[in-house]
C-alpha cells in the first residue's frame, strides 16, 4: 500500500516561478497574459498566468481564491438554477458578481488593467457535478460570462481570433493561425467525437483543461508529458482524461468522474472542528505541513492503516455501469460514452455518496482519539490509494500503454505527503522501470490549462517546444496542416 516503505522514489512536482518583477507591458516582451476564472464546488479562483511565447512556459502572476460557499444568497426574484455539492444555492446574478469581484481583485493585486493588459479569459466550472439538466449548466456558463463582462473584459478576449491581424501586434509573429486554424483540439487531444460535455460526462471541460495544464506544467519538472497520457484532477470532484497515441491528435479514450477531494472533506466533517455541511479539509489543514511523515511509526502501523482500510471499504472505483445517470453525483451517460469509444471510470462512496456517514464516523474517531496530525496522515494515505485504484482500473481495462505518462493535479492529489505515497503506489504496481520519469505532480493544472487553451484557440504555438504529439516525437504542425487541407477538400 505504500504506507510503511521508508525508501520512496522522489516525486517530480511542477511549480512555476513568478514574473511579477518583469515588465509584462513591454512591447518587446512576448508575455501572453491569461486569466483563468473557475467557480468550483469548494473554491472560486482567478489565476493570472503570463506565458512566454518564446519558450511556451506559463508563469504564475497571482492567485485569488474565495470559498464558493460565501457567494451571496439569492435575492427576491432571482432564479436559483442549481447548487453546489454542499447545497449552496446559485443564481445567475450571484455567480456573476462573485466572478466579477474575484477577477477585479486578481488584476488589481498585480497592477494590471483588465481592458489594456489582459489578453484572454478562459472560464470553467466544476459545480456541474451537482446539477441535473443541460439547462442548468448553460445558465452557469452564462453567469461566468456575465461576471467577466461586468469586470470590463471585452467580448473579443473570450473568443478565438479570426486572423493574425485580430491579435496585438507584438503577438502576431508568434501565431500560426495562417497555417492551422483552431479545430477544437487542445494540447494535441481531440475531444470525444459528438460529445457536448453533459451528454458524456458533466465535467468534460475540466478534464480537458487539467490535461492541457499538466502538459504545460510538466515542462518545469523535466517530464515529456505528451501522448499517451493519463491525467487525474483531484479537486472536490474527480475529472481527467486518458488519451491514446494517435497523431496529429490523440483520441480521448477514457474519462474520470465522481468524488475526489469530497472524500477527504467528508472525513473532516465528522471531526466537529468544521461546519458539518459546508466544511472542507481546507478549513482544517490550510497551510499545514502535517502528513504521514510527521506521524510516529507505531501510529502508522497500528492505527492509520486500519482506518484507511475502514474508509476504503466504502469507496468504489470501477467502470461506470450502464444505466447510471449519475456517478459520484456527476451526471454521466455511459451509453453515449460506449458509442464514442470512451471508457468512463468513476469513484463513488456507496451510490452517489449515500455512505458518507461512515467516512464521517471514521473522521470523528481519528480526530478525537489521535488528533489532527493523525487525521492529516489518514487523508494522505486514503487519497493515495484512491489514485492507485483509478490507475489499476485503467490498467485492467487496457488503457495504460508502456509509453503512458501520468499526471496528477488538484488539492487531494498534490498536498501533504500524497505525491510521495502516490508515486510509491505506482512503483509497487510495476507499470514502469522508473516511475519518477513517467509521473508528474502539477499545481493549478486547470488554470495552466486555461492558458494553454487560450494559446490553442489563437494558434500561439511553440513548434520547437511542443505540447502536442507523442512523447519523444517531433512537432505535429505539418500533420495538422495536411489534415486540415484534406478536410477542406484540398491536396
Amino acid at each position: 500500500m505504500g504506507l510503511f516503505n521508508l525508501r520512496r522514489p522522489k516525486p517530480r512536482i511542477a511549480k512555476s516561478t513568478s514574473v511579477r518583477y518583469i515588465d509584462l507591458k513591454s512591447a518587446h516582451k512576448p508575455y501572453y497574459i491569461v486569466a483563468s476564472v473557475e467557480v468550483g464546488n469548494t473554491t472560486t479562483k482567478c489565476i493570472l498566468t503570463a506565458t512566454n511565447l518564446k519558450d511556451g512556459r506559463a508563469h504564475m502572476l497571482t492567485k485569488i481564491v474565495k470559498m464558493t460557499r460565501d457567494v451571496r444568497p439569492p435575492k427576491p426574484g432571482e432564479d436559483v438554477f442549481g447548487m453546489t455539492l454542499a447545497g449552496v444555492e446559485l443564481t445567475r446574478e450571484s455567480v456573476a458578481e462573485l466572478v466579477r469581484d474575484t477577477l477585479l481583485e486578481a488584476c488589481a493585486s498585480v497592477g494590471l488593467d483588465i481592458k489594456e493588459d489582459l489578453h484572454f479569459v478562459v472560464r470553467s466550472t466544476g459545480v456541474v457535478a451537482g446539477f441535473s439538466t443541460p439547462d442548468e449548466v448553460g445558465k452557469i456558463v452564462h453567469a461566468l460570462a456575465d461576471g467577466c463582462l461586468m469586470a470590463g473584459v471585452p467580448p473579443s478576449r473570450m473568443t478565438p481570433a479570426l486572423s493574425r491581424h485580430n491579435l496585438p501586434k507584438k503577438f502576431q509573429p508568434y501565431t500560426h493561425i495562417d497555417k492551422v486554424a483552431f479545430d477544437g483540439a487542445v494540447a494535441g487531444v481531440s475531444p470525444p467525437v459528438g460529445a457536448t460535455g453533459v451528454d458524456l460526462v458533466a465535467n468534460e471541460m475540466e478534464g480537458e483543461l487539467a490535461t492541457a495544464g499538466i502538459k504545460e506544467g510538466a515542462k518545469w519538472a523535466g517530464v515529456d508529458f505528451r501522448n499517451p497520457v493519463i491525467s487525474i484532477d483531484c479537486g472536490t470532484t474527480l475529472d481527467g482524461r486518458i488519451t491514446n497515441k494517435d497523431t496529429p491528435y490523440a483520441k480521448t479514450v477514457g474519462n474520470f468522474c465522481g468524488y475526489a477531494g469530497a472524500i477527504a472533506d467528508e472525513i473532516v466533517k465528522g471531526t466537529g472542528a468544521v461546519d458539518g455541511r459546508l466544511g472542507t479539509a481546507l478549513d482544517l489543514f490550510s497551510g499545514s505541513s502535517g502528513g504521514i511523515s510527521k506521524i510516529p511509526k507505531i501510529l502508522k502501523e497500528k492505527v492509520i492503516g486500519t482506518y484507511r482500510d475502514e474508509v476504503l471499504e466504502h469507496v468504489v472505483v470501477e467502470k461506470v455501469p450502464m444505466g447510471r445517470d449519475r456517478y459520484g453525483s456527476v451526471p454521466v451517460n455511459p451509453s453515449s460514452a460506449e458509442k464514442m469509444g470512451v471508457v468512463l471510470i468513476g469513484c463513488d462512496v456507496g451510490v452517489n455518496g449515500d455512505e458518507f456517514s461512515h467516512l464521517r464516523k471514521v473522521g470523528h474517531e481519528v480526530y478525537t482519539e489521535h488528533g489532527a496530525g493523525a487525521l492529516a496522515g489518514l487523508l494522505d494515505v486514503v487519497m493515495a490509494e484512491v489514485v492507485a485504484m483509478l490507475l489499476r482500473t485503467a490498467d485492467e481495462l487496457g488503457l495504460v500503454y508502456p509509453e503512458t505518462n501520468i499526471g496528477i493535479t488538484g488539492r487531494a492529489g498534490i498536498t501533504g505527503d500524497k505525491p510521495a505515497l502516490i508515486l510509491e503506489n505506482i512503483a509497487a504496481m510495476g507499470l514502469f522501470d522508473k516511475p519518477e520519469d513517467h509521473v508528474v505532480f502539477v499545481d493549478d493544472g486547470l488554470a495552466r490549462g486555461a492558458a494553454v487553451m487560450a494559446r490553442c484557440m489563437n494558434s500561439l504555438g511553440t513548434p520547437h517546444n511542443p505540447i502536442g504529439g507523442v512523447a519523444g516525437g517531433r512537432c505535429v504542425m505539418g500533420q495538422r496542416m495536411k489534415l486540415q487541407r484534406l478536410q477542406r477538400g484540398e491536396r
